[in-house]
């Protein structure tokens, strides 16, 4: 492609993202300019599924660009916006092996793209002269203004009645430039200047070499490294490092199985709620997971590095490693069944899903260190598997529309789990029908919930959450019906039907109606 007409697509796609996004929230525009955006690669020869990761990324680009508009929450967005930035780096260099070189290249792309096109477009010609030359010469009017603005301030400082005259002046031009643009829309330039760096990023690639020849290099399986130095001195080097290891691991590892029966004792079998918080329960265990999950990485990094894998009588330390690794996720299923108890007593949010998925992302990361240590792979196997599997883990649960989830579970389950109605009344929009329930609903709930958690903190009384979700109500419908169709999605069209439509006639129910019927009398 040639450097004026790259500079051309820039530019109207620039104007594409202001005309979807400006004075807009994400909705289906995100959609309509991906697919757009899609297209155009297409055409270009941009898009090929060749390659497990070229082909899983643009899967997951497409499913969770789709899942904005189908689930549209936060979470479902960020990990869209992840991919996107993944993507960006596979169309740089498609055959990366590993997804932490398709990051790192969209990363040094991000800066090196908004330098590069800047720089072709100061190059580009009008009238036979670079656009840089116009620029260049404004400076001989630029520098003498800069000059005089300086020295007015100068002189307004040293005297009161040139100050007063500049003041008068500055108001008279401030009326006659708010009149010339009283009715203009500055915002749009923001957008239009937000929309040109996001397309130069999305539409601009410069490749790093150094990445490149890195990811080139590396491979899954290690190599033996032959050193020349004194072979009793090297053997018994090695020798030295191996009792370490395996007296290091031995310790680690009695310490971990007191730890896990004292879990597998008190967590697993013999746990008895006593009407205490749990948050405290469940994150004491989630910091001694992280760490201890560290810790296990970086010690089967240092000794399974290099020929420490090729030490004849290395079976001990292999099989101390295993060990290890398995006790790591018993502690994993400890914590799994904290986050259970707390659930149990105290239903759902959003940090115990958090928990969940992960926990998830833990066992998966053991078992790679564990194929690492028994087939000999490299750490970048290690990072390499790790970032592939955390990038499924992540597409997936990003499907899912957690926000009504936890609104619908914790509802159903108030007869046995508390119900944080302070907590609950912060869900978006979308999942204001189920949360709309009547007062003498929630007066029963509240009865429930009296009898079987005696806390001495103050909550949300049901009074206040109902007044609370109605007004709530009130808003989401002025919202939604003043929306435009490029911010359309699904989750909070089906709950605008369910809040406002009368099923039997079609019509719409006016807020005050629905109200005026839930009120007691």
């Amino acid at each position: 492609m040639n450097r004026k007409k790259e500079i051309l697509i820039v530019i109207l796609s620039a104007i594409i993202i202001t005309l979807f996004f400006h004075r807009q929230a994400l909705g289906l525009n995100v959609l309509l300019f991906e697919a757009i955006f899609f297209t155009w690669l297409a055409i270009i020869g941009q898009i090929k599924f060749k390659g497990k990761n070229q082909i899983t990324c643009i899967l997951g680009l497409i499913v969770t660009s789709v899942f904005t508009v189908i689930t549209h929450s936060l979470f479902s967005f960020i990990i869209h916006f992840l991919v996107l930035f993944i993507f960006i780096g596979i169309t740089i260099y498609p055959e990366a092996k590993s997804l932490i070189t398709s990051i790192e290249l969209s990363f040094k792309n991000l800066l090196r793209s908004q330098i590069g096109f800047f720089k072709e477009f100061s190059d580009s010609n009008i009238n036979g002269r670079k656009l840089g030359s116009y620029v260049w010469k404004s400076r001989i009017f630029i520098i003498p203004l800069l000059i005089i603005f300086v020295f007015i301030v100068i002189y307004r400082n040293s005297n009161p009645i040139f100050d007063k005259l500049i003041a008068n002046m500055t108001v008279f031009i401030q009326d006659r430039i708010f009149f010339i643009f009283k009715d203009f829309d500055f915002l749009i330039i923001v957008t239009f200047l937000m929309g040109l760096f996001l397309s130069i990023f999305l539409l601009i690639r410069i490749s790093d070499q150094s990445t490149i020849k890195n990811d080139l290099d590396s491979g899954d399986d290690l190599k033996r490294e032959k050193r020349n130095y004194h072979m009793s001195f090297g053997f018994n080097a090695l020798k030295n490092e191996y009792k370490a290891g395996v007296f290091l691991l031995l310790i680690l590892n009695l310490i971990l199985l007191i730890l896990n029966l004292i879990d597998i004792s008190w967590v697993w079998f013999n746990f008895n709620w006593e009407g205490q918080y749990l948050k405290q329960f469940v994150h004491e265990g989630t910091y001694l997971l992280i760490i201890s999950i560290l810790i296990s990485i970086i010690l089967v990094l240092y000794y399974f590095r290099g020929n420490l894998n090729y030490y004849p009588n290395n079976r001990l330390l292999k099989y101390l490693s295993y060990i290890w690794l398995g006790q790591n996720g018993i502690l994993t299923v400890s914590v799994a069944i904290r986050n259970f108890w707390y659930i149990h007593y105290f239903a759902l949010a959003y940090k115990r899903i958090g928990v969940i998925i992960f926990l998830i992302l833990t066992i998966y990361g053991l078992y790679t260190v564990f194929i690492k240590v028994m087939q000999k792979k490299s750490s970048f196997y290690l990072f390499k598997s790790n970032a592939y599997g955390f990038f499924l883990i992540l597409i997936v649960s990003s499907l899912i529309n957690w926000d009504n989830f936890i609104a619908a579970y914790n509802f159903k389950n108030s007869d046995k789990s508390f119900l944080h109605l302070d907590f609950l009344a912060t869900l978006p929009d979308k999942s204001l029908p189920y949360m709309d329930k009547t007062l003498s609903k929630l007066y029963k709930i509240d009865s429930i919930q009296k009898e079987k958690f005696r806390f001495e903190e103050k909550y949300m009384t049901p009074e206040e959450f109902y007044q609370i979700i109605n007004i709530r109500k009130i808003q989401f419908k002025q919202k939604w019906e003043a929306k435009n169709f490029l911010s359309w999605n699904l989750p909070e069209y089906l709950a605008y039907r369910k809040l406002f439509y009368e099923m039997h006639s079609g019509f719409p129910l006016r807020v005050s109606d629905k109200v005026a019927r839930a009120t007691p009398k």
